[in-house]
């Protein structure tokens, strides 16, 4: 169990990339696996908040200085520099490393001066230590002290090792707050957490179960770790209403309140993809960028990903984020028609390698050639938001094969390069008079031309029946398709 403990929230993050000289644990030649500590250092390294020296050490026996407990801290425990100067330290330089955690933590008045001196280089007591954190997390020493986990000594000097162990095992103790809510525009907000989320909660139910907001404003997706950050997180919600002061309370804790920003999205332009589909086009030439660029999911195997600042900035470049259009809808309508809702695609924002969502008409609904249709949103404006429809050929299903008795592959004549299977079924007639079975495409399982099919409501194939394959609807083509249950 969790012992509970206040912790301090403040306003913004102190937001530092450590990424240049960053050495994980396993390279430390003075950190066995076997250490104490050895956790309590590598997940400090994935938090950003310790770096080793550059001759690949740590040094976990050598005393912790106040400089350096005041970065552990700053950083371990998202405590900003206040634009509010504190009185001047004299013995700290405007060029010194440790000046924003110093500065940070004697404005919190956990760290005390002494006749203007913040003596950055004198080592940590227990005592002190004990006493800095009380007065952070606003809690009484005694509990604190159990953090030490029955170690205490008050004169004994604190390692750099126990200093990070301290520090890891209070974000355990302490439930994970919310430091900070920046709305970045009407459909995504940016949330700075006093640490990581736990992995457990970074999923779709639990977001939505964890992040409960007032005045119709929810969470549409998972929140996305930013790349370069320890815990802030893009986080995609329902548009935001003008004028609105809005709530939000994680997990049951005190809420957090936030001004809307309703500002819509520049997208570049929209245009037909399919007989019953379009996509909106966004640029990062115009400053929008997909949220998929700035994560740290994506940071490996997005071609083109970035680090932006806590400000959303990138070689002296301001962006703006498109979060997850997951739930997302359009309007569009018709020239002299009656206007229609178009949901987004899952799994379309971009995988063609394009800023660029595909929506799809209402269900039975197809674009009339030579019509022109205009579609607007309450989250983004389009610059050129026309089109006029065009005859576009369904899909060609060229094959159906048995991968098991549960699913089946569909190949196409032609590779999509897109999402363009998503939502679509099939329907697998047996010869012998059967019932039909229905098989829906198992979403991002495409591989070139072949999409993964899975049948519905725990239907299974019949070995030795012959099965007429075609597709539900009109989204594609098939002449003569069929496959044999094996």
């Amino acid at each position: 169990m969790r012992k509970k403990i206040a912790v301090l929230a403040v306003t913004s993050a102190v937001s530092l990339s450590l990424w240049g000289n960053q050495v994980f644990a396993a390279a430390f030649s003075d950190v066995p696996p076997s250490a104490s500590y050895k956790t309590a250092i590598e997940e400090m390294i994935k938090q950003h908040v310790i770096t080793g020296y550059s001759d690949h050490e740590f040094r976990p026996g050598q005393p912790v200085t106040r400089a350096e407990l005041a970065k552990i801290f700053a950083l371990a425990f998202h405590v900003q520099e206040s634009a509010e100067k504190s009185s001047a330290l004299s013995d700290v330089a405007e060029s010194d490393w440790y000046r924003p955690y110093a500065e940070a933590l004697v404005h919190t008045g956990a760290m005390k001066t002494e006749n203007g001196k913040f003596n950055p280089n004198q080592p940590v007591t227990q005592e002190q230590l004990v006493q800095i954190a009380a007065s952070l997390f606003h809690d009484n020493a005694d509990r604190v002290k159990g953090i030490l986990g029955g170690n205490y000594a008050k004169d004994q000097l604190v390692s750099r090792g126990e200093a990070v162990n301290f520090a890891y095992a209070a974000q355990q103790a302490a439930p994970v707050q919310i430091v900070s809510v920046t709305p970045l525009n009407a459909i995504t907000l940016q949330i700075t957490f006093s640490a990581p989320l736990p992995q457990e909660d970074v999923e779709v139910a639990k977001a939505k179960e964890n992040f409960v907001f007032d005045n119709g404003l929810g969470v549409l997706n998972i929140p996305q770790l930013k790349s370069g950050s320890a815990s802030t997180y893009i986080v995609p919600v329902t548009p935001q209403k003008e004028a609105t002061t809005y709530s939000l309370s994680y997990k049951g804790q005190s809420a957090v309140t936030f001004g809307a920003n309703t500002e819509k999205l520049a997208l570049r332009q929209t245009q037909q993809i399919a007989a019953d589909t379009f996509e909106v086009e966004s640029s990062l030439e115009d400053g929008v960028a997909d949220y998929g660029y700035i994560i740290a999911a994506y940071q490996s195997s997005r071609k083109g990903a970035f680090i932006v600042d806590e400000n959303n900035r990138y070689n002296g470049k301001q962006y703006d984020i498109l979060s997850s259009m997951r739930d997302k809808q359009v309007y569009i309508t018709p020239e002299n028609g009656e206007t229609m809702i178009a949901n987004y695609i899952p799994f379309t924002q971009a995988t063609d390698g394009r800023q660029a969502p595909k929506f799809r008409l209402p269900a039975g609904q197809t674009f009339q050639p030579g019509v022109t249709y205009t579609v607007t949103s309450d989250w983004a404006t389009i610059a050129n938001s026309t089109f006029t429809a065009r005859e576009i050929a369904p899909l060609a299903i060229a094959s159906a094969e048995q991968v098991n008795e549960t699913t089946i592959n569909i190949t196409l004549k032609q590779d999509p390069k897109d999402e363009l299977f998503a939502l679509r079924s099939v329907t697998l007639t047996p010869a012998n008079g059967g019932a039909p079975l229905t098989a829906q495409y198992k979403l991002t399982s495409r591989k070139g031309a072949t999409g993964t099919f899975e049948l519905q409501n725990g239907e299974k194939l019949s070995a030795g029946t012959t099965y007429a394959v075609t597709p539900a609807g009109n989204w594609a083509a098939a002449a003569d398709i069929s496959l044999v249950g094996k």
